[in-house]
């Protein structure tokens, strides 16, 4: 099955896609599935736009077509002020609209796109970007002269690259520091510094640190190894990322779990003899509207500008496109995300400082701005259970508050388990599908906030923890190796499974340092030419402990052909060595759904999206079904010697 060129691979997959369309289709999913996908695409509008961006003389924005999938990135010269002025700009035909990249364009000529990273040049001359039309996320760079419209530089495998002195190249590149294993640096040059945002030891006795601490040193090539703390991480509150202007440093933290940005003026005082800490340093927190907001920055390219724009929501929060004004410390909500079959008759609430929660004495924003806000129709609450190392675990729960029914509503669990990476849970409409219909979601950040540790088990603890505790959860959807291992362990938990694009065959996949993430991925699950860490990961591996003869409940599993993550192989091996090994009755319900032409993450666009996502909820809706029936029919026997896969099968 490694060999994705060979026909007959090709000819099982489509295969299989036909059964899981009958299996999906059967007893009236079919009509279920077109109704959900169309209640998705209903609540999208026709068009979307971005608020248009201010960078130098222009204003940037990207707006998706009506009718199209793709966004275009365009821009228009800033109005002049006045009358006349306006009168000019219409004269000159400043005021029309250029157009910089469509992905479109790129989309209908090799049939997938992804646009990676897309930038203007700072004198507004090129647009340099990085373009992937299979889905493996192998990019070619192209660079476009926006004076010409022509595309003029599109080299294989190079790119474009320099920490270099502008006024004096002959002196070449400045080797900053010395390159050290799991050491990572992030740069900024501000005002004769950089700024570099590090985990590199602290001192030469110690290893790398948790986390990363925000250092800089002088902008003189003499002088680059000799560094400054200017803040270290606590342990409730990191540094993820920074944002470097003419006068602000904003920082992108974690506080508990919980996203902050806050800006800082600069320049920093030079005499920064120990570190500082961020109280110190007398930072402004952003408003926010809620601790469970997920928080995006804009592009944000203006050195000069003392605005910065980020893009906020939460799972009962549609997209709110926000400027926040470094000087003054206001902000202003410029625009929101449309849900078209909404009621209007939504609640409004006001941003909210952080102050109290980080103890700081900031400066509150009186603000009179509102957004639609959905607490009134939906309950988001996050608690925290404890796993069985005493680690605590985020949780966040979303549910109608008219179509839920505590004790008996179907639930989904949402989890990931690998990198210590935190779930989205910025806004998203598809979810309305299955929250009218009664269902709860559950959102689990297993690795808790960051910290790494065995992700199975703490999946496991929390799955008993819901069982136990809310007992309304009879549909579990989660991710990865997570979900694959605690279906070994514990079968009967589920009601059903969705495994998107998951890792499955972990000892033969970190065997093959050929592949492109293997090495890499040696520090996150074990190198196997290691004993002791090959025998840890047979002992999870999902594809290594199938358990013979067990009753597994109903599976989606889903893949792409063109996944150069998870090699397709990966999900075709185990849904075979399922239907092999185990009981052969319930390993019909074990489905595999192969999307032939995307990658890694799926089909990009802003509609195609629906109708994978319907397919899954229609996956879960019968799955739930024919358990419940199954329930029943156990509640009338006094012994229940049926396998379920028996009746799930003959009920369809």
């Amino acid at each position: 099955m490694r060999d994705t060129s060979d026909p007959d691979l090709a000819a099982l997959l489509a295969a299989e896609n036909a059964y899981a369309d009958a299996f999906v289709g059967s007893s009236g999913g079919g009509g279920l599935r077109a109704r959900l996908a169309a209640e998705m695409r209903a609540r999208l509008p026709a068009s979307a736009t971005t608020p248009p961006q201010p960078w130098g003389p222009w204003l940037y924005y990207q707006y998706v077509p009506e009718g199209k999938e793709y966004p275009v990135l365009s821009r228009k010269l800033r109005p002049s002020s006045g009358l006349v002025g306006t009168l000019l700009d219409y004269l000159s035909g400043s005021e029309k609209e250029q157009v910089l990249l469509d992905w479109n364009e790129v989309a209908e000529k090799n049939g997938y796109v992804h646009i990676g990273t897309c930038r203007v040049s700072p004198d507004h001359r090129f647009l340099a970007y990085t373009v992937d039309t299979s889905g493996g996320e192998l990019f070619s760079l192209e660079v476009k002269d926006l004076l010409s419209e022509h595309v003029i530089f599109s080299p294989p495998n190079k790119g474009i690259v320099f920490v270099i002195e502008s006024d004096n190249l002959r002196e070449g590149l400045w080797p900053i520091r010395k390159r050290v294993d799991k050491v990572q640096y992030f740069l900024e040059h501000h005002n004769g510094f950089f700024y570099i945002l590090t985990n590199a030891p602290v001192n030469d006795t110690e290893t790398t640190t948790e986390g990363y601490y925000l250092a800089r040193c002088r902008a003189e090539k003499s002088l680059v190894d000799r560094w400054q703390i200017v803040t270290l991480p606590t342990p409730d509150c990191t540094i993820q990322d920074m944002d470097i202007f003419h006068d602000n440093l904003v920082l992108y933290l974690q506080k508990n779990g919980t996203p902050l940005f806050c800006s800082i003026n600069m320049p920093i005082d030079v005499d920064v003899q120990e570190p500082k800490e961020l109280d110190d340093l007398n930072p402004w927190f952003f408003p926010i509207p809620s601790e469970l907001c997920s928080i995006v920055a804009g592009s944000n390219n203006d050195f000069m500008s003392s605005t910065y724009r980020l893009v906020v929501s939460s799972p009962v929060i549609p997209d709110l496109t926000v400027d926040y004004d470094l000087r003054k410390k206001t902000f202003t909500i410029l625009n929101q995300e449309e849900v078209t079959t909404l009621s209007a008759n939504l609640g409004s609430l006001g941003f909210q400082s952080n102050a109290s929660s980080i103890q700081q004495n900031l400066h509150l924003v009186e603000n009179s701005q509102s957004w639609s806000d959905l607490s009134k129709l939906f309950s988001c609450q996050r608690i925290e259970v404890i796993s069985h190392d005493g680690v605590s675990i985020p949780l966040v729960i979303l549910y109608s508050r008219e179509a839920h029914f505590h004790g008996e509503s179907p639930g989904i669990l949402y989890g990931y388990g690998a990198y210590g990476e935190d779930l989205d849970k910025s806004w998203c409409s598809e979810r309305l599908s299955l929250l009218s219909r009664g269902w709860v979601l559950a959102f689990a950040d297993v690795r808790g906030t960051g910290q790494i540790y065995d992700s199975c088990f703490a999946g496991l603890e929390i799955l008993v923890f819901i069982q136990r505790v809310e007992g309304i959860y009879h549909g579990i959807w989660q991710e990865p190796k997570l979900v694959g291992a605690v279906i070994n362990m514990l079968p009967d938990l589920f009601s059903a499974a969705v495994l998107k694009v998951p890792f499955l065959d972990i000892c033969n996949t970190m065997l093959d340092p050929t592949l492109p993430l293997t090495v890499l991925d040696y520090e996150e699950f074990g190198d196997p030419n290691i004993p002791a860490e090959f025998e840890a990961i047979s002992s999870y591996s999902p594809y290594d402990n199938l358990a013979p003869g067990v009753c597994y409940p109903p599976v989606l599993v889903t893949a792409s052909f063109n996944d150069t993550r998870v090699g397709v192989w990966e999900a075709a091996k185990w849904v075979a060595k399922v239907r092999d090994v185990t009981c052969r009755s319930c390993s019909q319900s074990v489905i595999l759904k192969t999307n032939m032409q995307s990658g890694h993450f799926g089909e990009g666009g802003r509609f195609m999206p629906c109708d994978e996502t319907a397919f899954e909820y229609t996956f879960l809706m019968k799955a739930l079904d024919y358990q419940l029936m199954l329930s029943k029919i156990a509640h009338l026997h006094a012994t229940h010697q049926q396998c379920k896969g028996e009746v799930f099968i003959t009920s369809g």
